[in-house]
C-alpha cells in the first residue's frame, strides 16, 4: 500500500524537482494560474496517481512561483502538474486546462509511457496522456574524466543520430539506438580522427510529431527537432529512463567520448517547441505560461506566429524566457560537461516580442556574456523559415555559423558550373566576405557539404531530383534546389563508368571540404558512403533507410579510407587551420605569401573567365619547418597540365589525387615519393594536392 507523504510550504527556488536528504522541493511559473496541484505516481505505467496535492495560492505562491516540499518521497516517484486559471485565449492568450497533466518544464528525466499526441490535443480529452517526469538526483561520478579543449580551432566536426547511430542489425551493440550503443562505437569515432561529435537532439522530443498521413504509413518523427523537455535527455536513447536514469547514461556518453579525446556538441531547438500551434496538444508551456512563452497573434491570442514553419514561435527575447534558455545551456554545460550548441533556425534570436528582427537582440547577448558558457562555442543556423537569413551577422566571438553559402558554392563548383572561382575560392579561404568585418575569424565559418536536413555525400552524385515517396506526402516535403548530379544515372546503375565518377566526385567533394579554411563538418555515413536512396527528407524515416549501415565499413572500405587519412592530413597541416585570413602577405622567415592563386598558368587565377572551371593555388607553411601545398581543382572535363610552383629547397610530394584508385588516391607520408617534374598532368574533375619538404 503506497504511503501518502506529508508536505509543507517548499521554496520557490531552485526551479523543477531538488532532492534533498529530507525529501524533494517543487517549483514551477506561472504568472496567471489561479491553482495548482501536484499529481504523484509510483511508477511510470502506473494508471492513477497515488497522491494529489492541491497547492494554497498564500503558502505556496511566491512571486508568479508555484512551489510545495514533500517529505521523504522516494526517488523513482513520476510527477505530473494540473493548473488552474482563466481561459479566456482569444483575448490574454492564458489557456488554462484542468483537464490536462503538464510536465514540469525543468524536469530532468520524463517518460512517455502515456503519451497520445492525438488525446493531448483534443481540450475536452481528461484521459491521463501525458508525459511524466521523474524525480531523480543528479550527482554522477565522473572519475577522471579527461577535460576537452574548448573552442573550435582545428576542429573536424561529426553530424551523428544518436538512435539511428548503432539501431541498425549489423551494429552489434548491445543495447541499440542507446547512449549506452554509441559508446560501444567511440573506438570508430576516434579512429576515423574527428574531434568532436555533432549530436542531432537529445532533448526530451515527441516522436509523434509527424502529419497524420505520415503518422497512418507507421512513420514517427526521426530527427527530434520538437523539444518538449529542454533539461532532460531523450527517454528513448535510455536503456531505464522509467528510473529516472536519463541524465546518468548521457553523462556515460560524454565521458567516454572525453576519454577518447573527442567534444560533444549538442545541437538544440530553442526556436519551437513540440506543442505545435493551435490544434496541437498541451504538453507544457501553454498549460503554464502560454502568453509568455510563445508569439501569439495578437488580433486573436488563440492562434500562434509561426516564423519556425512547425507551428509556433518561441518567445526567444522575452526576460523570462531568455532567463529560461540561458539556464538550460548552463546546465548542460556545467552539470551534463557538452562542449558546445548548435542552434537550429537561430535566427528567430533575433526576433522581439512583437516578431520584428532587432538590431541587438537580448537572447544571443545574454550567451555571448554569460561566464558559464566562457569558451563554450555557439554555432547558429542562421536562418529561419519566414525569410530572415543572417549568415556573418551573430555577435561575438563566441558564435559561429553554419555556412549554408559554402555548401551551396562548392556543389556547384564540383558538379561542373562555371564562372565560380571568385566564389570557391572565397569559400576555400575561409569566406572574409561574410567573417572578415567586425573581427571574426574563419572558424566562425562552420563549412558542410551534407548534414542531416538533404541529400547524404552518396545521393548528392547519384540523383539529380528527391525521391522522398516513402515519407508519405507525395514527394511534396523536402527542398527541390539541390544542387547535385547524378554523373549520368538516376539513382542505383549498374554502369561502371557512372559509379566510377561517382565516387570520384565524392571524394572531390570531401577534399575540398577539408582542404577549406574554417571549420569543416561531415555527416555520419558519408564516409562509407551511406545512401537514403534519395531521400533528401529523412526527418520520419526510423529504419535502415536512415540508419548507419554497418556493412558498408568494410564494403567501402577504400573510401572510409580515404576519408580517415584526408582528416589527418588536414590535422598535420597548421595552414589548413589558420586563425586569421588569408591575405597573400608574407608569413614566417622565408618570404612566401600566405597563399597564391593559380590558374592554367601560376599567379595568373581564372577571376574573369566565367567559363572557368579550374583553380589552383599555394599555401605557406607559417613556420621554417612547417610544410607547404599546392592544391589543385579542376572540375573541368579535361585533362590539364598544370604548372608546379618552384619552393627553394623543396621538392613536391603528390599526397592526393582523386582520380586515383586506392591506396594511390591519398598517401600518407611514408608512401609518397618526391616529384621531379616543374608540371603535373591532372585528369578531368579531380583533386590532386602535393606537400612541399627538404
Amino acid at each position: 500500500m503506497t504511503l501518502t507523504y506529508q508536505s509543507s510550504d517548499g521554496s520557490y527556488l531552485p526551479t523543477g524537482a531538488t532532492v534533498s536528504d529530507a525529501g524533494v522541493n517543487f517549483s514551477i511559473f506561472s504568472r496567471h494560474a489561479t491553482g495548482a496541484e501536484l499529481l504523484l505516481y509510483e511508477a511510470a505505467g502506473s494508471p492513477e496517481p497515488f497522491q494529489i496535492i492541491s497547492l494554497n495560492p498564500k503558502t505556496n505562491r511566491s512571486f508568479f512561483f508555484w512551489h510545495v516540499f514533500v517529505e521523504a518521497l522516494p526517488l523513482g516517484t513520476h510527477y505530473t502538474w494540473r493548473m488552474f486559471g482563466p481561459g479566456d485565449t482569444a483575448s490574454t492568450g492564458r489557456r488554462f486546462n484542468a483537464k490536462k497533466e503538464l510536465i514540469d518544464p525543468w524536469a530532468k528525466a520524463v517518460t512517455d509511457v502515456f503519451w497520445n499526441r492525438h488525446r493531448a490535443s483534443d481540450p475536452d480529452d481528461e484521459s491521463r496522456s501525458s508525459y511524466r517526469a521523474v524525480v531523480a538526483k543528479s550527482d554522477y561520478f565522473w572519475a577522471n574524466e579527461r577535460a576537452c579543449k574548448r573552442g573550435l580551432e582545428g576542429a573536424v566536426i561529426y553530424e551523428l543520430h544518436v538512435g539511428g547511430f548503432t539501431r541498425h542489425p549489423s551494429a552489434g551493440v548491445g543495447h541499440p539506438g542507446t547512449f549506452a550503443g554509441l559508446i560501444d562505437k567511440v573506438p570508430y569515432l576516434q579512429e576515423l580522427g574527428i574531434t568532436h561529435v555533432e549530436l542531432l537532439p537529445v532533448m526530451a522530443f515527441d516522436e509523434q510529431c509527424v502529419p497524420d498521413i505520415v503518422m497512418a504509413k507507421g512513420l514517427k518523427n526521426y530527427w527530434g527537432y520538437n523539444t518538449h523537455s529542454f533539461f532532460s535527455p531523450h527517454p528513448g536513447y535510455c536503456i531505464n529512463p522509467e528510473l529516472g536514469s536519463n541524465a546518468h547514461e548521457f553523462k556515460d556518453l560524454v565521458k567516454a567520448l572525453h576519454d577518447a579525446g573527442i567534444g560533444v556538441i549538442l545541437d538544440v531547438v530553442f526556436n519551437h517547441t513540440a506543442e505545435g500551434g493551435y490544434d496541437g496538444p498541451t504538453i507544457n508551456f501553454k498549460g503554464f505560461i502560454n502568453e509568455i512563452f510563445y508569439h501569439l497573434d495578437p488580433h486573436n491570442r488563440n492562434y500562434y506566429r509561426d516564423y519556425t514553419g512547425c507551428g509556433n514561435t518561441v518567445n526567444c527575447n522575452h526576460p523570462l524566457v531568455t532567463q529560461f534558455i540561458v539556464h538550460c545551456l548552463e546546465y548542460w554545460v556545467e552539470e551534463m560537461h557538452v562542449d558546445g550548441f548548435r542552434f537550429d533556425l537561430a535566427s528567430v534570436f533575433t526576433r522581439g516580442e512583437d516578431g520584428t528582427p532587432l538590431a541587438n537582440p537580448p537572447l544571443p547577448w545574454r550567451i555571448e556574456f554569460s561566464h558559464a558558457l566562457n569558451e563554450v562555442p555557439m554555432i547558429a543556423e542562421a536562418w529561419d523559415a519566414s525569410g530572415l537569413y543572417d549568415v556573418g551577422s551573430f555577435p561575438g566571438l563566441r558564435w559561429a555559423e553554419w555556412n549554408g553559402r559554402y555548401r551551396d558554392v562548392i556543389r556547384r563548383f564540383v558538379r561542373g558550373d562555371p564562372g565560380l572561382i571568385g566564389q570557391a575560392a572565397s569559400c576555400i579561404a575561409g569566406s572574409s566576405d561574410l567573417y572578415a568585418d567586425e573581427g571574426r575569424l574563419p572558424l566562425h565559418s562552420i563549412n558542410f557539404i551534407s548534414c542531416h536536413d538533404g541529400f547524404t555525400l552518396h545521393d548528392l552524385v547519384s540523383y539529380n531530383g528527391k525521391h522522398n515517396e516513402a515519407n508519405g506526402e507525395d514527394n511534396r516535403d523536402g527542398c527541390d534546389n539541390n544542387l547535385s548530379w547524378n554523373c549520368g544515372a538516376e539513382g542505383e546503375t549498374d554502369n561502371e563508368e557512372v559509379l566510377t565518377l561517382r565516387r570520384r566526385q565524392a571524394k572531390n567533394l570531401m577534399s575540398i571540404l577539408l582542404l577549406s579554411q574554417g571549420v569543416p563538418m561531415l555527416l555520419s555515413g558519408d564516409e562509407v558512403l551511406h545512401t537514403q536512396r534519395g531521400n533528401n527528407n529523412a526527418y520520419c524515416q526510423d529504419n535502415e533507410l536512415s540508419w548507419f549501415d554497418w556493412s558498408l565499413v568494410e564494403k567501402n572500405r577504400d573510401m572510409l579510407r580515404f576519408v580517415r587519412e584526408l582528416i589527418a592530413l588536414r590535422r598535420r597541416h597548421p595552414n589548413l587551420n589558420r586563425r586569421e585570413f588569408l591575405s597573400g602577405e608574407q608569413v614566417g622567415g622565408r618570404g612566401l605569401p600566405d597563399i597564391t592563386w593559380h590558374g592554367y598558368r601560376l599567379d595568373e587565377p581564372l577571376w574573369f573567365d566565367f567559363s572557368a572551371q579550374y583553380l589552383a593555388y599555394t599555401l605557406a607553411g607559417q613556420a621554417e619547418d612547417e610544410e607547404d601545398l599546392y592544391v589543385i581543382l579542376n572540375m573541368s572535363e579535361r585533362t590539364v597540365e598544370a604548372l608546379l610552383p618552384e619552393i627553394p629547397g623543396r621538392l613536391w610530394h603528390l599526397a592526393l589525387d582523386t582520380s586515383r584508385t586506392e591506396p594511390d588516391d591519398i598517401m600518407p607520408r611514408n608512401r609518397q615519393k618526391a616529384h621531379e617534374n616543374s608540371s603535373y598532368r591532372i585528369s578531368g574533375r579531380t583533386v590532386a594536392v602535393f606537400e612541399a619538404r627538404g
